[in-house]
């Protein structure tokens, strides 16, 4: 099988991908980055929402000052108050020490609320008035402090949901979706799914020095996987294949069961010896081949549902292309002919599979696959003589 090594490329701060929903998420990201306007970013879990808000950050006025991600649902809501503003000495139990919140810490720069919809209402208040106000208080002071920060937010939750159900204020949800940004779930952007591992890749070998290399046929089979946990599933399964194929192309048999397309066997000839066709070792021996028949009872005739008798047909045959007036079962038709003839050519070898598989120009393990098909046991088809 030939094999594709997937061309990496450099690491873009830009969200990766050329379909229609990411071209219009990059372009948004360098409409907004210009100004200071508040930014709601919308989308499933690992879609890459921090990659916007980064991005946004980066083409900014204020790529030289601080970017503080924070994630809001991580955070008690207890402590998340103080985590945002600071607090001052004794300000509670614990406290033994006057500390900066993440509002000061990104002062000139940009504060990034990831899951903003988590955060509880008593505290959605004081951040309004922190977006309204552009002030705030640490905890356990009374003193105000302005802040020079843009705040961009994010959430996977649906919060005009939320508002309808009283959980989130409807006046912050207007301060913060001043510019709405949706991230698109992979799956409906598959055709970004080799760009998006051709970067991901990357950033695997620079961070383990352990290099990604997908066939083709196993990039199709992630491009039929509908990716739940969206980009950083994506990303987790290619640091795993990097750990696991120490550098060997990765086809669809290594990938975890999961990623294969529904229904997809491993393929025969996958399973055949690597020698070379036109040798002898290429085939199985005939013991190799009786213990394949033995191993597998189900497939001996003796065991398997009786099939109907084959016809008695021959290539060439004066009839074989006419088609009877009330017309055929094909595939049933084509059934009997390649039945008969492997039953032929076993008497004609005297049930020894390698040479009927030669008379037939077939491969011995492709012949043993017929057998198991069709229910023939060649042993038992000599014996009897049919």
């Amino acid at each position: 099988m030939m094999s594709m090594t997937l061309e990496i490329q450099p690491t873009v701060v830009m969200p990766t991908g050329q379909s229609p929903a990411i071209r219009r998420v990059n372009r948004l990201i360098q409409q907004v980055a210009g100004f200071n306007s508040n930014v709601l970013i919308l989308g499933e879990s690992g879609t890459g929402k921090e990659v916007v808000a980064r991005a946004i950050h980066h083409c900014s006025n204020r790529r030289d000052r601080p970017f503080i991600p924070i994630n809001c649902g991580a955070i008690p809501g207890e402590l998340l108050e103080s985590e945002l503003f600071g607090h001052e000495k004794g300000a509670f139990t614990g406290a033994l020490n006057a500390r900066r919140g993440r509002f000061e810490l990104a002062e000139g720069g940009t504060i990034f609320l990831d899951e903003i919809g988590d955060i509880n209402p008593s505290l959605q208040v004081k951040l309004l008035r922190v977006l309204q106000e552009r002030v705030f208080e640490r905890v356990g002071s009374c003193a105000t402090q302005a802040c020079d920060v843009r705040v961009i937010a994010a959430t996977h939750r649906d919060l005009e949901a939320c508002i309808a159900k009283g959980t989130f204020r409807e006046d912050l949800f207007y301060r913060l979706n001043v510019v709405p940004i949706e991230m698109p779930p992979v799956r409906d952007r598959r055709g970004d799914l080799p760009m998006l591992i051709s970067t991901l890749a990357r950033r695997v070998q620079d961070m383990h020095g352990l290099p990604v290399c997908l066939t083709a046929e196993a990039v199709a089979a992630l491009e039929q996987y509908r990716w739940p946990g969206n980009v950083r599933e994506l990303s987790n399964l290619l640091e795993r294949i990097a750990i696991e194929s120490a550098g060997e192309p990765v086809g669809v048999a290594q990938l975890p069961a999961r990623y294969r397309p529904p229904g997809w066997t491993e393929p025969l000839e996958q399973l055949e010896l690597p020698t070379a066709p036109d040798s002898d070792d290429a085939y199985l021996t005939d013991d190799d081949v009786d213990a394949i028949l033995e191993a597998d009872p189900p497939m001996i005739a003796a065991k398997a549902a009786p099939l109907p008798p084959a016809r008695e047909v021959a290539p060439g045959a004066p009839g074989l292309a006419e088609l009877p007036a009330g017309g055929m079962d094909l595939k049933q038709y084509l059934d009997d002919l390649e039945r008969a003839l492997i039953c032929k050519a076993l008497e004609a070898a005297n049930g020894t599979v390698a040479h009927a598989a030669r008379l037939l120009g077939l491969r011995r393990t492709t012949l043993v696959e017929k057998l198991r098909k069709f229910g023939v046991d060649a042993s038992e088809l000599v014996a009897t003589g049919s």
